[in-house]
């Protein structure tokens, strides 16, 4: 599998750290180019020369903000002008609050409708209309173990990564018959600063298994998504977690918000 990527194309957004930079380097180990993308400039350009140099693939940064209406046509545009010719989109982009929906400010809870939602609805059908006319390609769409879990603090991240979760399992089904490779991955806690953990707390995560390095995460996702896959939630710990979260009485519940909300521990 790793010859017939090498040298082709794979779109990653989010590219500029955290589990798109992962992404990035998993697919660089095969020898794929890549179109990297962020809304972060000049991380992103450090990022994308530090595969290309480590790795020895071509990488192409393109700073955008994907919840611009024009974004698709931007990418496109950018593929056209360059001759380049994608089998892969990884769709990782994404934002992150901890806080009660009423104290999250408009912008961002617009940002989460329109990154969560809108862009990645958009991005998947324009690549997989694509994918569809070149006979074949592949779609990784990122939700989270959070779009099992309506737990106070999580109600617009959760949400959409619901929305996510639901419409890419569907669209696996709806371009199953040409070719094209939908999967949705659900990750539990992944070491990154998407969730704004210390870096203390976040070695004594990995040291209990509460959350996994974004490396290896990285590169099981991308093998599942080769084999056709549709779901991938990482560990036995957060296939288990999902039912035991599902069947929590209105009480605890409820202790998340005063003990965690109430008291001011959110991220805004």
């Amino acid at each position: 599998m790793k010859k017939t990527l090498k040298g082709k194309l794979a779109i990653v957004t989010g590219a500029s750290g955290g589990i798109g930079l992962e992404f990035c380097k998993t697919l660089a180990e095969r020898g794929m180019v890549l179109l990297m993308i962020s809304i972060d400039d000049e991380p992103l350009r450090e990022a994308a020369a530090l595969v290309a140099e480590v790795y020895g693939v071509e990488t192409h940064p393109l700073t955008l903000d994907l919840c611009r209406e024009d974004a698709p046509d931007r990418i496109f545009g950018y593929l056209e002008n360059l001759d380049l010719d994608p089998v892969m989109l990884i769709n990782n982009a994404g934002i992150f609050s901890f806080a009660p929906a009423t104290e999250i400010a408009e912008r961002k809870v617009q940002a989460f409708i329109d990154l969560h939602v809108h862009a990645a609805t958009m991005l998947s059908i324009r690549f997989a209309s694509y994918f569809r006319q070149r006979g074949g390609g592949y779609i990784l769409n990122m939700s989270s173990m959070s779009c099992w879990m309506p737990m106070p603090g999580l109600s617009m991240y959760a949400a959409t990564k619901a929305y996510i979760r639901v419409f890419s399992r569907a669209l696996h089904y709806e371009m199953r018959d040409y070719g094209v490779k939908v999967m949705v991955a659900c990750p539990g806690g992944i070491a990154t600063d998407l969730f704004g953990l210390p870096d203390n707390l976040k070695r004594l995560a990995l040291r209990l298994g509460a959350i996994a390095r974004p490396e290896v995460f990285a590169r099981r996702a991308v093998r599942r998504l080769l084999r056709g896959r549709k779901q991938y939630v990482n560990g036995l710990t957060n296939r288990m977690a999902i039912l035991f979260i599902g069947c929590l009485p209105t009480r605890a519940r409820m202790m998340v918000k005063h003990r965690l909300l109430d008291r001011g521990i959110t991220r805004p």
